[in-house]
């Protein structure tokens, strides 16, 4: 099939995965229009206790580059350098995310980020988006799909010359998908015991922080724990990990101001003085679930693709969900620039480099979240941390841990990061409990030992899955 740039795209969901697509798609020349189930974000204020902060790296300025608004998003970011880990005595631990000084994560608000997205859409007379109308189903065979209107209820029917899908983790495309018998797909959802509410850090009265700007904090309690991440205005938004029940804390028990109260002072006591507003806030904003979703294929018919949360959706503890939907454009514009004129082609070889990678930033995320919770306040993982920031810092071209590799490493894909990673992770920690970096040896000394026990784990773990 001959493509010709005037061929309309449809694309479900204008979130952040769908306002960076379409308008990376408008710039390639298409016609584009995009239908979104929620109003208009610059009209109604929505999502109240839902927002989740975002953690903006590298591979998220990636695909804001490719669009050509890095100067624009950089005005929305506050650089967090470490981690501020707040132990049950109110003493805190600052832990750098690496020794080298430009790498750091920022803290973006998720509504502030897809505003400037849509803003920038706007400016192209080829690009449209649709507010209220939700989708009901998708022809996948014809690129037809059906949205019902919020406010009449009346139904429409959008068409595209293909349609993809950027309707997050209750995608109605990759539900078409499953349900349909003409191919077969493979799906999985897993659920964490743990859900989340949002809670907050009200700015001082004249517009400052209460806490270090700078950071991410944690209040890691084993099996639960809250996090902030500063907002331009001076607040932060606040997040409790917590049991939905079967717990000696959860959900489920905090159902009083009483035992609420008793529970935040008992496991958090420096946050609570920092968050006047707990109680009514606890009570009223909604508890969120935690998933993870696999599936495949992505595309099918060569009419329809996933991208996005719609195709792998991640629990947030990695801080890479929106970074690797955002990444997602990248390698799908990739495979237009090599096989733009066949959509079965740039479906399957889009599929095909980027499966693997986000398979594991999911497997990662999961990881994350137990050792944010149960591991950052541990003397061993600390010691395991320190050491790194000094590789990092003294041999800045020879050793990235596994956060650098996985955060700041765009030019490797999610899967290597994450092989080398937990080899790295295994390796010091294996040295570390052997008594096999002793104080006296120089850093270069340890280095080298490090990287020999990786290597070695890697040559292991090559030779099992070959065996």
């Amino acid at each position: 099939m001959s493509l010709k740039p005037s061929q309309h795209i449809l694309i479900i969901g204008a979130g952040l995965c769908g306002s960076l697509l379409g308008l990376r798609m408008v710039q390639r020349g298409y016609k584009v229009s995009i239908v979104e189930r929620r109003p208009d974000p610059r009209k109604v204020h929505q999502d109240a206790g839902r927002s989740i902060n975002l953690a903006f790296s590298d591979r998220g300025m990636k695909g804001i580059r490719l669009v050509g608004l890095e100067e624009e998003v950089r005005k929305l970011c506050i650089p967090m350098n470490g981690r501020m880990i707040h132990d049950r005595q109110g003493d805190t631990f600052f832990s750098p995310y690496s020794g080298r000084a430009d790498e750091y994560i920022n803290s973006i608000s998720r509504s502030d980020l897809n505003i400037m997205l849509l803003d920038a859409a706007d400016r192209f007379e080829d690009l449209t988006i649709y507010f209220n109308l939700s989708c009901k189903n998708v022809d996948l065979e014809n690129a037809t799909a059906t949205f019902k209107e919020y406010t009449t209820g009346n139904l429409h029917s959008f068409s595209g010359d293909i349609i993809l899908g950027t309707d997050g983790a209750g995608s109605v495309l990759r539900k078409s998908m499953y349900l349909s018998k003409q191919f077969l797909f493979s799906f999985s959802q897993e659920y964490l015991g743990h859900g989340y509410k949002e809670l907050s850090i009200p700015a001082t009265e004249n517009g400052g922080y209460r806490t270090e700007k700078n950071a991410l904090h944690i209040w890691p309690r084993g099996r639960d724990m809250i996090i902030a991440l500063p907002n331009l205005d001076g607040s932060f938004t606040v997040t409790l990990f917590l049991d939905y029940k079967d717990a000696p804390d959860s959900f489920a028990s905090l159902t009083t101001p009483e035992a609420i109260k008793e529970y935040f002072t008992r496991q958090f006591p420096d946050a609570v003085a920092l968050m006047p507003n707990l109680i009514q806030e606890f009570q009223e904003n909604p508890t969120g679930p935690l998933g993870t979703i696999k599936c495949s294929p992505w595309h099918s018919y060569g009419k329809t693709c996933l991208l996005g949360d719609a195709a792998h959706a991640i629990v947030p503890f990695y801080g890479q969900g929106m970074n690797a939907s955002f990444e997602d454009v990248v390698v799908f514009d990739e495979a237009l620039n090599e096989f733009e004129g066949d959509w079965n082609a740039v479906f399957t070889g889009y599929e095909k480099a980027r499966k693997k990678d986000t398979d594991a930033i999911a497997d990662l995320a999961v990881d994350n979240f137990y050792e944010m919770k149960e591991h950052t306040a541990n003397p061993l993982f600390q010691e395991k941390r320190k050491l790194e920031t000094a590789f990092e810092k003294e041999f800045p071209e020879d050793y990235y841990s596994k956060y650098s590799l996985v955060t700041f490493n765009e030019h490797i894909g999610y899967r290597e990061a994450m092989l080398r990673g937990r080899a790295q992770d295994k390796a010091i920690l294996n040295l570390i409990d052997d008594g096999a970096l002793p104080d006296e040896l120089s850093l270069k000394a340890k280095l080298k030992k490090v990287q020999q026990e990786t290597n070695d784990i890697l040559h292991d773990d090559a030779i099992i899955k070959n065996s």
